[in-house]
């Protein structure tokens, strides 16, 4: 079991949103280490080991599922130097770590942030989900209501035309036209201390697990055609 984070974990985050310049940071670098880095990839060990029982697929390791708390400035007119939240991400590890769909939370100061389904797929993988979403809308429309009580509607960006290829009076043209497919919801951050921190999490993963498996079935069988046809012929 997890027991949650130390209260010091969300003074810590508090006072990077103040504070978030180098010369403040540097000096409080092992609080940082100690009191929120260490704990998260705990927190991912313990969500690993009940992802097992039922989307064995997303396991990953946690030095690869936590994102760093360095921010990318390069190409950003915000140059502060630090993410004011840690985050962490459970992709199917048979697929892209950002194409495919997938489990994701966040702490900050304020929020537990807790997310399923597909944030940022490519090209290939919107033509995927959508032509799969074309034949199977009836079942994942049923499939979707699901997980509403924890984690509220199934959301996400839409186009405003039918994309290219697709029938214009489609049933499901709501569902064909989107780009994302996802589920968001924000706990208080006060349970971030608490025991139930991990059962709260796996609980919202455990409800859109199937609704995950159905986004990433078109994926997947993408993926077995290029490597079967790829593969050398040994006969």
């Amino acid at each position: 079991m997890f027991p949650g984070f130390s209260p010091e974990a969300l003074t810590f985050l508090r006072s990077l949103k103040r504070n978030n310049r180098r010369e403040w940071f540097q000096p409080r670098k092992e609080i940082f280490e100690t009191k929120v880095k260490i704990p998260m990839i705990q927190l991912v060990e313990a969500i690993n080991a009940e992802l097992l029982d039922f989307a064995p697929d997303h396991l990953t390791d946690p030095k690869k599922a936590v994102y760093r708390i360095y921010r990318d400035t390069r190409f950003s007119a915000d140059k502060t130097p630090y993410k004011t939240h840690v985050a962490a991400i459970f992709p199917d590890h048979n697929l892209g770590k950002q194409s495919s769909a997938g489990f994701y939370f966040h702490l900050t100061a304020k929020s537990v942030g807790i997310a399923a389904g597909s944030y940022m797929p490519g090209p290939d993988e919107l033509r995927a989900f959508r032509t799969w979403l074309a034949d199977n809308h009836k079942k994942f429309r049923d499939a979707a209501r699901k997980p509403e009580k924890m984690l509220g509607k199934l959301q996400g960006s839409s186009v405003t035309r039918m994309p290219k290829g697709f029938d214009a009076d489609h049933p499901a043209g709501d569902l064909i036209r989107m780009k994302q497919w996802l589920y968001w919801v924000e706990l208080d951050a006060k349970i971030a201390t608490t025991p139930r921190l991990l059962p709260e999490l796996v609980k919202r993963f455990r409800a859109a697990a199937p609704v995950i498996a159905m986004l990433n079935a078109p994926l997947q069988k993408n993926a077995t055609k290029s490597a079967g046809a790829t593969s050398p012929n040994l006969f």
